[in-house]
């Protein structure tokens, strides 16, 4: 079909996997926010407002209502949450996190998409991650910033900027939503690059291409497992840096 077919295809299906990727972010906040009370907005408002949000970015209604859906199973013991850990490829560490109706066939899963790709199933992980709450913006100044979160009285871990004028704040989990909320309450239409409570790997990891192709296809693996929910790594390469 000639060259410029291949080119608005590859430019689709890359479009397609930003949109999977915003959609599992969204899911997994919405998940988190529906498990931290009652799984009803009009009885959660963190879980109300974590909705607002995803609607603003235009995620999709079944994608909200599968997550509290998820939040509603695990409620009634129908869902468990597992997490494994092992090595990648090129000695990357790995956290899989995962929302399962059956242990058996996720640990199998995650398992063999290590096994496949040249990795070690199992082994300890978690040390080199810390769970934080994360903000990367512009449209306000680092003092301005500062500002919001010390007249809201928020504490926070670290603030920097760079020289793109981007804002990066780093705080402790429970922080997370009064700290977005001083910084909104300065500017509305303030957007984040990033806002959310994840795992932080303390150090990344350079990978060869050798390593890079088996890791990536990790990833891929990992990332057709209905069950899993997020993948961290700690690999140094930017085609991967995107959680799963």
């Amino acid at each position: 079909m000639g060259r410029a077919h291949e080119v608005r295809a590859a430019s689709m299906a890359k479009t397609a996997l930003m949109k999977s990727k915003k959609y599992s972010k969204w899911g997994k906040e919405i998940l988190e926010a529906a498990k931290s009370g009652v799984p009803d907005p009009d009885m959660n408002q963190t879980l109300k407002k974590t909705i607002e949000r995803a609607k603003k970015d235009q995620c999709p209604a079944d994608v909200i209502k599968r997550a509290i859906e998820k939040a509603k199973g695990i409620n009634s013991g129908a869902m468990k949450e597992t997490t494994y850990e092992g090595m990648g490829n090129g000695n990357v560490a790995v956290i899989v996190e995962c929302l399962t109706d059956n242990v058996n066939r996720t640990v199998s899963l995650v398992r063999t998409a290590f096994t496949k790709t040249g990795g070690n199933f199992g082994a300890s992980a978690s040390f080199m991650f810390e769970r934080q709450a994360k903000f990367v913006f512009d449209g306000l100044s680092e003092d301005e910033a500062m500002e919001a979160l010390l007249n809201a009285g928020c504490d926070f871990i670290d603030m920097s900027s760079d020289e793109d004028g981007y804002v990066t704040i780093v705080a402790a989990p429970e922080n997370f939503t009064q700290i977005r909320e001083a910084l909104v309450s300065v500017k509305e239409d303030l957007e984040f690059e990033t806002d959310e409570v994840n795992l932080f790997p303390t150090s990344l990891v350079d990978l060869d291409e050798d390593s890079k192709t088996k890791f990536d296809h990790m990833l891929q693996m990992l990332g057709e497992i209905d069950d899993v929910q997020a993948v961290h790594h700690n690999a140094n390469i930017q085609e991967a840096t995107d959680e799963e």
